[in-house]
């Protein structure tokens, strides 16, 4: 396996609204790895999403990001993309006007171009995109829809899933992605995502619950506190802050 980071951030510091959220965050991960991020809330969990896909409503003030070696702080989300990188966000939006098909055709294509690759054919991509929507438990007629528009909550998070096994990025960056599932949905949601991963990609999941962790098991659990990582363990750190909470973690008590 490679040993060169997929995906480095070191010394990030980020503001939203002129509010420093983000204090000198480092953070690695190499192909092959899904790590977990937990944390209090207004801990900067989403902001270090979202800077990191580079939102412009977000300010990187310091540090660099990098994937597999390239300096991405520059780039547009758009750009990111290209690099590699996957948001799949908390609160996935509408899009009215714009069906499913056309948002994934038209996304795959650029990407394709990214990467010097030559785009799947019309057949291709509709046999591959209703393929990856059975095994998702969405219905193909759902492809014709305004994106994400009259979704449920589970079905817009299996959308972004489709998008996340569509595209096949390098790096799965899932903001909250269980949040508002049942447990049916969650099942689904999670066997997606296991389907992605492999020794050349990298997964990051944002969560509250120790649960999804159960179906996506990770290598490696970070706590961020007050905008830094603060503790880090392996799957069994997740099982602890689930029967104790965060109190007994003495960086956050100290508020570094």
């Amino acid at each position: 396996m490679d040993r060169n980071p997929l995906l480095e951030i070191k010394g990030l510091r980020a503001s939203v609204g002129g509010e420093h959220i983000l204090k000198d965050l480092d953070l690695t991960v190499h192909a092959g790895e899904t790590h977990a991020i937990m944390g209090p809330n207004g801990s900067g969990k989403s902001t270090l999403a979202n800077v990191v896909a580079g939102r412009d409503t977000y300010t990187l003030t310091s540090g660099t990001i990098r994937i597999a070696g390239e300096d991405i702080d520059s780039l547009s989300p758009e750009g990111r993309a290209g690099e590699g990188l996957f948001l799949a966000f908390q609160y996935p939006i509408e899009i009215p006007g714009v069906s499913n098909m056309e948002f994934l055709k038209t996304s795959m294509e650029s990407l394709a171009k990214a990467r010097g690759e030559e785009p799947l054919s019309a057949v291709e991509f509709l046999t591959s995109t209703r393929a990856i929507a059975k095994k998702l438990d969405l219905n193909p007629e759902f492809l014709k829809r305004g994106v994400n528009e009259g979704f449920s909550g589970g079905e817009k998070k299996r959308n972004e899933i489709l998008q996340l096994l569509s595209l096949n990025p390098k790096i799965a960056l899932l903001d909250e992605t269980d949040s508002g599932l049942d447990i049916d949905a969650l099942e689904v949601v999670s066997q997606g995502v296991n389907n992605f991963r492999n020794e050349k990609n990298a997964v990051i999941l944002i969560t509250h619950y120790q649960r999804l962790l159960n179906l996506i098991v990770p290598d490696f659990v970070h706590v961020l506190a007050n905008g830094r990582i603060v503790k880090s363990g392996d799957k069994d750190l997740a099982v602890e802050l689930e029967s104790k909470g965060y109190s007994w973690i003495k960086e956050i008590n100290e508020g570094i």
